[in-house]
């Protein structure tokens, strides 16, 4: 299914950027022209989406050869070479922008949450996503997630209860919206975690009498942070949530939550620099 979900993607792709024809390489470049492209990462980063790119190759014209000298989820210095791809140059070159667009994307992503782990890798805090995702990108940036060492929040509204604000506000108190909760995850008759934000300690404190799965503290500051963790104490896991940045997320990863989400790392991509170089061969 994954695999059908990145095809259909790249398929997408491939028709937005083509259209009728890439008219620039069908007329200056001949139809038996050989080349090899080089990829090449110009700046120190995590590289991620190669094997799409190679997807991108094999979906357009089978018989491109794509050849990995790093794997997804590396970590390689600025102008290395991480790939290569031979054959028809009118093919390497049309695909050229789709293949560069999924592995910058997903690199920049990977490089980011690197970052993030590596600032909290002497705690047991998890650095996680969102669903603040590129609309039909999610599994694709949340891939990237992983590739960088981050974790993988709930997928979709379908996998996870999230009880917030607006949920509350209908429920009339977080007792009852966690009530509701339980009562449809009996009807569906599956092994679901109730999450609940709560946005003070009030609501910490009635959360807590519920038997949450998780508690989100919701803009809570790091000294009232370390406050709810040790009001909680170990009754349930804990996300920090809310404007955590990298400049923060140390801060909040030493009061002792379990994890932190951080929507920065999927809605505002900052692509890695990669470009891909032709030679011809024949």
């Amino acid at each position: 299914m994954i695999i059908k979900e990145i095809d259909q993607l790249i398929e997408i792709a491939l028709r937005e950027d083509i259209g009728d024809s890439d008219i620039t390489t069908e007329a200056t470049i001949s139809e038996n022209q050989i080349a090899e492209g080089f990829f090449y990462v110009k700046q120190n980063g995590v590289i991620a989406g190669m094997s799409v790119a190679k997807r991108v190759f094999e979906i357009f014209d089978p018989t491109l050869e794509f050849e990995n000298i790093f794997s997804d989820g590396d970590k390689v210095d600025s102008n290395t070479l991480v790939a290569t791809v031979t054959g028809k140059a009118k093919s390497i070159l049309t695909c050229e922008r789709t293949a560069l667009n999924f592995m910058q994307r997903m690199s920049g992503i990977a490089t980011t949450i690197k970052k993030y782990v590596d600032a909290v890798s002497h705690t047991k805090t998890k650095i996680i996503d969102t669903r603040k995702t590129l609309p039909g990108f999610r599994l694709l940036d949340k891939m990237a997630v992983k590739l960088g060492g981050g974790a993988n929040h709930r997928f979709g509204l379908f996998d996870q209860f999230l009880i917030k604000d607006n949920h509350l506000q209908a429920s009339d108190s977080v007792a009852n919206a966690i009530k509701l909760c339980e009562m449809y995850k009996s009807k569906l008759n599956k092994e679901i975690k109730i999450e609940i934000e709560v946005e003070n300690f009030i609501q910490l404190e009635e959360a807590l009498k519920c038997n949450a799965d998780i508690i989100m503290l919701d803009n809570f500051s790091v000294e009232d942070t370390r406050k709810a963790v040790a009001l909680i104490n170990g009754k349930c896991l804990i996300e920090s949530s809310g404007g955590i940045t990298f400049e923060t997320v140390k801060n909040y990863a030493e009061t002792g939550v379990d994890f932190i989400s951080v929507g920065a790392l999927t809605h505002s991509v900052i692509a890695l620099d990669i470009s891909l170089e032709i030679k011809l061969l024949k």
